[in-house]
């Protein structure tokens, strides 16, 4: 319990001390010109409320991901609650908050558009093919996985078939149509759900007769099948740092009253995130018995990280809790992949500067992504998943050199963009180098992390040498 505490404290103190910093150095004002004011077009620049906006962004960079990646994250041992405190705190949402307020600022630009700014033309295009075949994904795994699970939820005559076609139908609605319309009305619901399904296992946790087997002295004793590094950076993903979500945090960009509100609304649905993600770790190695527990849960024939959810649900809060992981589990990945497609949207007609604001614009933008989604769903599920776990955090990898850059140019302290940078390259080339095949190149642990060094080393030489070519105009450079 005291090591679920301490992290729990450390991830709250981190928005309310080391968010204030970074915001202060920011110098986020309440009077600057924002973009859902100076380009609204009522369909993707609309001006939201803030608790809305929040509810959101909470539930866009959410959904499965601070659950299924906490559970299967926990399971290499109490290193996951000082990943998704520490990874959350200094690299998550430092990434979050820094890429939508310099989307912000530059007008609620996407993420390549950014990215081209600060690391080049050719980045750029790399970058925005990098993100579409994400978003694109992500899209699709989240069809299929809900599709599957309300097809056994339901008669026969309403198979898979039938909840893939409704759950697209669901998705060019909400690509299509104006932001406060579907997604506006929709989502604050559904981000309130899981936000209170998770305060309801936080009070079964702290006042029930719960024991959480997990302490920070079994950090050299517990011992996982696989090496918790790089493994566990990435199998957490979204309850620390996730690429994904600097795709979606221009989008709530335009939708931001004030500059101010940036601290709250990127650092702070990150934060809630983490929370989540603590407290689904915490209760999956509780509610199974400890370590040893949760592995021959997960073991067992028709056990998943899903039915886990459902049994934890309905054991701690009753029919209530049920109808809540029913939620968690359905409505949450349908509630990503939409959003993903819409971002897509955006993405590709930033890129090509194609005015989004009349609606056959927006289909012709939108028919063929959704077109290529259809193909990607014909891909093994199991392929699909382990590239996107890969390809997320390489993302962030992009974004958070970017926003050293950003920084660097504006005369800002970079390192606090730069260190996680460093930090998640490590991270995504020796995974990359270490993983089995097909997703890695199986080369061994000793290669991954001598050519990550080396990717580092190369990345920090390109930094620098920015930086050098940069000095002599740095007096003309604006502080904002």
């Amino acid at each position: 319990m005291t090591a679920f505490l301490t992290a729990l404290a450390v991830l709250i103190a981190g928005y309310f001390l080391y968010s204030a910093v970074i915001d202060r150095l920011m110098a986020t004002r309440c009077d600057a010109p924002v973009p859902a004011v100076t380009k609204a077009d009522g369909v993707d620049f609309v001006v939201l409320p803030t608790w809305k906006v929040f509810l959101i962004q909470f539930l866009n960079i959410a959904g499965l991901g601070p659950i299924f990646g906490a559970i299967m994250g926990i399971m290499f041992g109490p290193a996951a609650f000082l990943w998704i405190a520490l990874g959350t705190i200094f690299a998550g949402a430092v990434h979050d908050y820094l890429s939508g307020l310099v989307s912000l600022r530059e007008g609620g630009v996407s993420l390549p558009e950014i990215i081209g700014v600060n690391l080049g033309r050719r980045v750029k295009t790399v970058t925005m093919v990098f993100s579409v075949v994400l978003l694109l994904l992500v899209g699709a795994v989240f069809i299929l996985t809900p599709a599957g699970l309300l097809a056994g939820m339901t008669p026969e005559s309403f198979d898979r078939t039938f909840w893939i076609c409704v759950i697209f139908a669901y998705y060019l609605l909400a690509t299509l149509l104006p932001i406060d319309k579907l997604i506006g009305n929709l989502y604050p619901l559904f981000g309130f759900a899981l936000l209170f399904m998770a305060a309801g296992l936080l009070g079964v946790l702290i006042f029930g007769d719960v024991t959480i087997p997990v302490s920070f002295g079994q950090l050299g004793e517990y011992e996982s099948s696989l090496p918790v590094f790089p493994m566990m950076f990435v199998s957490i993903a979204c309850g620390a740092i996730s690429g994904f979500h600097a795709t979606q945090s221009p989008m709530m960009a335009r939708c931001l009253k004030s500059e101010t509100l940036a601290r709250p609304i990127f650092y702070g649905a990150m934060v809630a995130e983490g929370v989540v993600a603590l407290i689904w770790a915490a209760a999956a190695v509780a509610f199974t018995g400890g370590y040893e527990g949760l592995t021959d849960y997960m073991a067992q024939d028709g056990h998943s990280a899903g039915s886990l959810v459902t049994d934890i649900s309905r054991g701690w809060l009753g029919t209530f809790g049920g109808v809540l992981a029913l939620l968690g589990v359905i409505a949450a990945p349908i509630t990503t992949g939409d959003t993903a497609l819409r971002s897509a949207r955006l993405i590709l007609a930033d890129f090509m500067r194609f005015d989004q604001k009349a609606f056959w614009r927006r289909i012709a933008v939108t028919l063929p992504l959704f077109a290529l989604v259809f193909g990607i769903m014909m891909i093994d599920f199991n392929v699909l998943w382990r590239y996107f776990a890969w390809s997320n955090q390489t993302l962030a990898v992009f974004t958070l050199w970017a926003m050293a850059v950003y920084m660097a140019r504006k005369r800002l302290p970079y390192v606090i963009a730069m260190l996680p940078a460093m930090f998640m390259t490590v991270v995504s080339v020796t995974y990359l180098c270490y993983a089995p095949r097909p997703e890695g190149l199986g080369l061994g642990m000793g290669v991954g992390l001598g050519l990550s060094v080396v990717a580092v080393a190369i990345m920090c030489g390109l930094f620098m040498r920015m930086l050098s070519r940069m000095r002599p105009e740095a007096g003309a450079l604006p502080n904002r």
